[in-house]
């Protein structure tokens, strides 16, 4: 990852989560000094543990704890129950949306205009039980919410919406990364051939950790006031058979609107590309 010109002081809730890692790496390697916000983690000074549900003890940490930092330009934010299914709907919604409303409004009160966090790939309409409108799938279609934890993710952009319309200075942005992948998860992805639908509840979609740390960095980088939402995604899926040919087989009376070659994502990653700079740089197929 590419350094930047002025290092910033970023904080990093979820730092010990599975993008959290490699986001956290990335920004050090890139020059930033990052203390990372987590209930799980090693004591060390670039560490705080905290309890994202608690707004006293978001307020108080990003205002300032003993000697660790003297305030914060930027915040990332990517703690959260993260996936439908993994606790009670009900714990998933007060857990998720307390703790992005506490981020987001102890950031308004600390005085920090740059915000950073994880929406997701599910806004999109997964598990497309109901097909996609047109394939490759963007930004430009309202959010299909079908899950509880889609629905947060929702809502968590509509606050950021009315947030930076109070405050025109305040910068949101919301990636809404695919199924997070470390280099060790990629054995399993030949296994998928067998089975076109196996995958298909994303598109076949999925980002490798580092990717997802880069496309944070663009967007502290290169993001302007106001909110905005991207789509981050690697630059091909997870199959080995040719995108347009699963498209046809799985989504039938779906309109495909641009040609897609090869294994191109069908998660469309083009305005991450063109508004934020990112690049895909890494792919399942270079570790196998």
């Amino acid at each position: 990852m590419a350094g930047q010109a002025t290092p910033l002081n970023v904080a990093v809730t979820g730092s010990n989560g599975k993008l959290g890692r490699s986001v956290v790496r990335g920004l050090r390697e890139a020059g930033h000094t990052v203390l990372e916000l987590d209930q799980y983690g090693e004591r060390s000074p670039e560490f705080l543990r905290i309890d994202l549900r608690d707004y006293g003890q978001v307020v108080d940490a990003l205002l300032g704890v003993d000697d660790r930092h003297t305030g914060f330009d930027a915040v990332v934010h990517l703690g959260a129950i993260p996936a439908p299914g993994l606790q009670a709907d009900v714990a998933t919604f007060h857990n998720n949306m307390a703790a992005t409303y506490n981020v987001f409004q102890a950031c308004r009160r600390a005085g920090i205009k740059r915000i950073v966090y994880a929406s997701s790939e599910t806004v999109l309409g997964l598990p497309f039980d109901t097909p996609p409108p047109y394939l490759p799938v963007d930004e430009d279609y309202p959010a299909r919410p079908e899950s509880t934890y889609s629905l947060v993710k929702h809502l968590e952009e509509q606050l950021a919406i009315e947030l930076t319309r109070w405050d025109p200075q305040l910068s949101i942005t919301a990636l809404r990364f695919s199924n997070v992948m470390d280099p060790e998860d990629y054995a399993e992805f030949p296994s998928f051939d067998a089975d076109a639908t196996t995958r298909k509840w994303n598109l076949w979609g999925y980002i490798d950790g580092r990717d997802g740390a880069q496309a944070i960095a663009k967007a502290l980088a290169n993001a302007a006031p106001g909110f905005d939402r991207f789509i981050i995604a690697a630059a091909d899926t997870v199959m080995s058979r040719a995108s347009a040919d699963l498209a046809a087989e799985v989504f039938p009376g779906v309109e495909v609107t641009r040609d897609v070659t090869g294994t191109e994502t069908l998660l469309s990653i083009d305005r991450a590309r063109r508004v934020l700079g990112y690049e895909p740089q890494h792919s399942w197929r270079d570790s196998l």
